[in-house]
């Protein structure tokens, strides 16, 4: 930019042909460690995104067009590509930005409220972020990792008997020694206590590829239960070393990011009987996927690369990412008309979005997405998980959706928040104001 020209305060949509569209960019990554993964995440937004432009017409009348930016889940690729995306494709505007990786969402965060692009982030992101009043354009959306550690020990009780049989328990958690990886100390132990259980908490090195020391550790202590916080190659070795130390799988938990195929299939037998939480359970049996099969699968028109993975955790997880996307655009259209909508407008639509079991019924979304509701103060909005176990072959559901007690952990999301407010020098908004 010249230096006689003003520094525009936000970024805007340039014009182009395709301004009477919505543009959904998606920052992916099919090369690298974690493309396994990747591949299917994309094939669940791109096969819906098709779903909706060609079978009802787009987001009431407003076409889709996407465009994928290759981010190797790197913090330096995934800032390159938001740069990319952030002015629109060919006038099409962007209503919000999924980052899609801790490294490019931290490096982010900034740039939400600098560019009024809303950042969301499902099941992963800054905790705190769930306080809207500090963070107006971060949406840690449907599962902060707080509400996962209580949704753990909520669900560890109903198997125990009740929160009052927790007293005396020992439950350890193996975590990745990250960022990621330590976001549940601080809840679990607040919930430690509150409820009397023992909280041991062992680290693991990136990439977490042995895990025999750990594990000795675990034997000697002999725990109750076990939760796993791992990612990528780390979870399978985890489930393998478990076995080995003798520790049943069935009494292990894992988190969100330990939940897929990806995680059990390499661990072979040894994952027979291991548990996992998930806001995206798997199956094709919803109502969204009868729609799809029909439409985009038996068609030949899926972005999968092969079809057996229809249903994955992973796709899932694409497709959830994409109807929150898409219902947003959606609420935010009942304000500003049904047309494209723009970053501003699409933060007004996530903070007034109400996804109740009548809509997900409407959507076909119905049991595989939770209720949703977000406010201008409240950016998580739903805070539960389906707990599932792997077989050997598939992950069958044990539970309905376990609840995570928001109300206790939002003190800590405050003072976490409040910090960070501090540190920036951020007034906080008064929602009471906010129309």
């Amino acid at each position: 930019m010249p230096p006689f020209c003003p520094a525009p305060t936000r970024w805007t949509t340039r014009p182009g042909p395709d301004s009477d569209k919505q543009f959904l960019p998606i920052a992916s990554y099919r090369i690298g460690a974690y493309a396994p993964a990747g591949v299917q995440i994309w094939a669940g937004r791109i096969d819906y995104y098709r779903y909706l432009n060609e079978v009802e017409g787009g987001i009431n009348g407003v076409q889709i067009v996407w465009q994928e930016c290759e981010t190797e889940w790197t913090a330096e690729k995934g800032v390159e590509c938001y740069e990319r995306n952030k002015f629109g494709l060919n006038g099409a505007p962007v209503p919000s930005y999924f980052p899609n990786g801790a490294p490019a969402a931290y490096a982010l965060s900034d740039r939400a409220l600098q560019d009024k692009i809303p950042q969301v982030t499902l099941a992963y992101g800054r905790t705190e972020a769930a306080d809207g009043t500090v963070f107006p354009y971060i949406f840690p959306v449907v599962l902060t990792f707080y509400s996962e550690a209580s949704v753990l020990i909520n669900y560890i009780a109903q198997q125990e008997g009740g929160l009052d049989k927790l007293k005396g328990k020992k439950i350890v958690t193996l975590y990745h020694d990250s960022a990621y990886g330590r976001e549940t100390i601080e809840p679990l132990k607040l919930l430690s206590d509150k409820y009397g259980f023992e909280d041991i908490q062992i680290p693991f090195a990136d990439p977490g590829s042995e895990q025999s020391a750990q594990w000795r550790q675990i034997r000697q202590i002999k725990p109750d239960w076990v939760f796993i916080r791992t990612w990528g190659v780390s979870t399978p070795v985890a489930i393998k070393t478990a076995q080995r130390f003798g520790i049943p799988a069935n009494r292990i938990i894992g988190d969100v990011w330990a939940s897929s195929e990806e995680d059990v299939l390499p661990a072979g037998d040894a994952a027979k009987g291991y548990l996992a939480l998930t806001p995206y359970p798997a199956g094709a049996n919803f109502e969204i996927h009868k729609r799809l099969k029909q439409y985009i699968i038996d068609t030949g028109k899926s972005d999968l690369r092969d079809t057996k993975n229809f249903g994955s955790v992973y796709y899932n997880s694409g497709l959830v990412d994409a109807v929150i996307g898409v219902e947003a655009v959606r609420q935010a259209q009942k304000k500003f008309g049904n047309r494209p909508i723009t970053g501003e407008e699409g933060q007004w639509g996530l903070e007034n979005l109400n996804i109740d079991d009548a809509r997900l019924k409407e959507n076909g979304f119905y049991g595989l997405l939770q209720n949703l509701k977000l406010s201008c103060a409240d950016h998580e909005g739903g805070g539960a998980a389906k707990v599932q176990q792997w077989d050997g072959t598939k992950w069958n559901l044990v539970s309905d959706w376990v609840h995570a007690d928001r109300e206790l952990l939002w003190p800590l999301i405050k003072a976490k928040s409040a910090a960070y407010a501090k540190e920036k020098g951020i007034t906080p908004r008064d929602c009471s104001k906010e129309q």
